[in-house]
């Protein structure tokens, strides 16, 4: 019988814990500024594979690699010119380069999933921070819950999802950005494999070009985390670019609502609206209603990640209703 999933307090002793944890092979969930990560050590085949198996995760879609500092970073992959300067704007914060991997990475194979190349970042949370500097190692981090369903951004989402199936949550509260880090490759030129929780406006600034974000990938074989079609999905259908709920549904604004009705951020606030998305979906999914309709999102900032994971969340599912991507 698996052991109950242990909830750990965000102090020193369950920082401990959780790093204990992690160095034994153990999967444990802590929070980023993005969303909840699944953790486990990054150079161990068994706690990777026990990644994907928790997660029902198919295993051609490749893992995001945490780490605490750009040094280690720098072990693992080769930085080109471009790759330094977005790591010095941008990390620790909520972007991913995909860089090409150095020999003698140690990464287990499962991480990239048989790609010459490594997903790595080194989030800003302070919580996730402490893990990685007590853990020393990278940790291999897809989002805290069943493949291709709604990402988690509090414990408890963690907890509905995967209880009983890894060792612990450290609960370090409600993530702040709420939607997962932007993915950037940068060879053999700069292009955005994922939009997320930093703009194509600002790593374009950055570089003094105009990017924008990359298409969904249609078929079955992701250069990068979080591409397949059909991902970030709730259970009940999701209808977008509504004007108004239909028999049965809930709807799901942008702007102001009447009270009782349900909105991503009465202001209008792109950054508001992105923290809301994933907790919203996850309530709204519990309800009665047959379907959710949600209202048009600009796709400018934020809107891009946004309008992204919504249309992955209303994407057509596989055979047999369940999303294939985690």
């Amino acid at each position: 019988m698996q052991p109950a999933t242990e909830i750990l307090t965000p102090d020193a002793n369950g920082i401990a814990r959780a790093a204990d944890l992690l160095r034994a092979g153990k999967l444990v969930a802590f929070p980023t500024e993005t969303v909840y990560g699944l953790g486990g050590i990054a150079t161990r085949p068994d706690a990777v594979a026990s990644i994907y198996a928790a997660k029902g995760r198919p295993s051609f879609n490749p893992l995001i690699a945490h780490v605490a500092d750009l040094d280690t970073a720098r072990r693992i992959a080769h930085f080109s010119d471009m790759a330094e300067a977005l790591a010095a704007a941008f990390w620790p914060g909520p972007m991913t380069l995909v860089l090409p991997l150095r020999e003698g990475h140690g990464l287990a194979p499962g991480v990239t999933a048989g790609l010459e190349t490594v997903a790595l970042r080194i989030p800003a949370a302070p919580v996730a921070q402490r893990v990685l500097e007590r853990v020393g190692q990278p940790v291999a981090a897809p989002s805290a819950n069943p493949s291709g369903r709604i990402s988690p951004t509090r414990a408890e989402h963690v907890i509905a999802g995967l209880s009983g199936r890894i060792a612990a949550v450290l609960d370090g509260g409600a993530c702040p950005v709420g939607v997962e880090s932007t993915i950037v490759a940068t060879d053999p030129a700069p292009r955005i494999l994922r939009a997320g929780g930093l703009s194509a406006e600002a790593i374009g600034a950055a570089l003094g070009l105009d990017l924008a974000a990359g298409p969904v990938i249609e078929d079955s074989t992701p250069t990068a985390p979080g591409q397949l079609t059909s991902h970030y999905a709730p259970s009940k259908p999701v209808r977008l670019n509504a004007t108004a709920a239909l028999d049965g549904e809930v709807w799901l604004g942008f702007g102001p609502v009447a009270e009782g009705q349900h909105t991503l951020s009465q202001s209008r606030d792109l950054a508001e609206a992105a923290a809301n998305l994933f907790d919203m979906l996850h309530s709204l999914d519990d309800g009665p209603h047959t379907g959710i309709a949600v209202a048009p999102i600009p796709d400018t900032g934020l809107g891009a990640a946004i309008n992204d994971r919504l249309q992955r969340a209303a994407a057509p599912r596989p055979r047999g209703g369940t999303p294939e991507a985690g």
